[in-house]
């Protein structure tokens, strides 16, 4: 009798460990979950990453979940709050500026990948960005490297060739939007005087941001921030770009030909071939730089990077995945360049046949050449955890500046009060 319960005991410790093991793997089996947003770029990138990866691993199974960005963040931010792991995706997309909002106030919640990429392959602004005290949490996806796109027929009607518009300074950009003007009564350019998004590609030229290294305010005495503000004034008070609110009229601006350029991130290059009539009359320069020592011909308004959830259920399949793919495969990144517009962040595959090829719209030039080339030097800075509420804090003070009610080290030392009163 004892023999016989003591062979039964040996047994359940044996197969115990089995049976533990079986429920476990049936907890991480399932779909490799992920969140992101917009169907015709974030999401149809991601199936495309997918059926490549399933190719190969027929075994894996995919669930992406599309959601509004705002619907995205609010989610993860709900989840990661009550430290539950149910719910949570393995993957997750998250805008670059918000990055370091997500690790600073979420510590331990995503997965460590500093050994897991070779973070020398990606452009090092973008790799930045989601670097904490040395470690490295996400994989740098899409390049919102900014161009200066603009209707060749347009320019050259006002005396302007493409060497006019190489590699010139923000002041000289206003020049010549004043000179356009006056010859044919129309605007170089279109902005809304309360949105950043030119502010930042001015001050990431210029290597410089809202913060300093530390992430901490750095608004008053910030030179680049001083002479992005000064730009808009002028462009304000010499009526240098048509008024626009909302993105239907900013896009309307430049598809109907109201305004001859745009400079962004080249994730507009889908919105510029909407206005299908104007194929092979388009161009791109480099942005135009700030007049200070550092500023450079490149730089990036956007872009978003993909993180590996710490708790999801299957993490190191979600890792192995993204290695695979966004780390690895060069022929993804032609394939997204091509199908999708989009200039990714991993530099090995910037030598492709794709990023060399001719368009037709952009007047037979292989502008992803350029895009590409450009996006390496794009100037590295810390965008810290609050780039929107800086934004906030710095539009709200330009009204003053605009009607000189204040002087710009007032609106400056005013906006710098706010933004620490803001996220404190």
């Amino acid at each position: 009798m004892k023999k016989s319960l003591l062979l039964l005991l040996v047994c359940l410790v044996l197969v115990t460990p089995l049976f533990a093991g079986g429920a476990s793997e049936t907890k991480q089996a399932g779909p490799i979950k992920i969140w992101a947003w917009d169907p015709n770029f974030n999401i149809s990138i991601m199936n495309e990453a997918i059926s490549r990866y399933q190719a190969k691993h027929p075994e894996a199974t995919f669930e992406v979940v599309e959601l509004a960005k705002a619907d995205v963040e609010q989610k993860l931010h709900t989840n990661l709050a009550s430290r539950t792991k149910e719910g949570l995706p393995d993957i997750v997309l998250i805008e670059d500026y918000n990055v370091q909002k997500y690790l600073t106030s979420y510590p331990g919640q995503f997965a460590d990948l500093s050994s897991a990429f070779n973070y020398n392959d990606f452009v090092g602004y973008k790799a930045d960005v989601m670097k904490l005290d040395g470690k490295y949490y996400g994989v740098p996806f899409d390049s919102g490297v900014a161009g200066f796109f603009y209707r060749t027929d347009l320019l050259k009607k006002a005396g302007f060739t493409a060497q006019d518009l190489e590699n010139i300074t923000w002041d000289r950009f206003a020049d010549i939007a004043k000179e356009y003007k006056a010859k044919t009564g129309q605007y170089l350019i279109a902005n809304d005087k309360s949105d950043g998004g030119l502010f930042r590609i001015m001050l990431q030229s210029a290597g410089s941001w809202y913060f300093d290294n530390e992430g901490k305010p750095a608004l008053v005495n910030n030179a680049a921030l001083m002479e992005a503000m000064k730009l808009y004034k002028r462009f304000v008070a010499e009526d240098l770009a048509l008024p626009s609110n909302g993105w239907n009229e900013w896009v309307g601006s430049f598809n109907s030909g109201k305004v001859a350029s745009v400079i962004t991130g080249v994730w507009i290059i889908g919105s510029i071939k909407a206005g299908v009539d104007q194929s092979g009359l388009w161009a791109v320069a480099p942005t135009p730089r700030l007049s200070l020592d550092k500023s450079v011909n490149a730089s990036n308004l956007g872009g978003s990077s993909w993180f590996v959830l710490q708790n999801g259920a299957n993490r190191d399949k979600a890792i192995a995945f993204m290695q695979e793919i966004y780390g690895n495969d060069k022929g993804f990144y032609q394939t997204i360049l091509m199908n999708n517009g989009a200039i990714g962040s991993y530099m090995p595959a910037f030598s492709g046949d794709a990023f060399k090829a001719l368009d037709p719209f952009f007047g037979n030039k292989a502008i992803f050449t350029d895009l590409s080339r450009w996006a390496s030097m794009i100037p590295k800075v810390n965008v810290g955890q609050y780039t929107y509420e800086a934004d906030a804090a710095v539009m709200a003070v330009m009204e003053d500046y605009y009607n000189g009610k204040t002087t710009l080290e007032q609106a400056v030392k005013s906006a710098e009060n706010q933004l620490k009163n803001s996220i404190q």
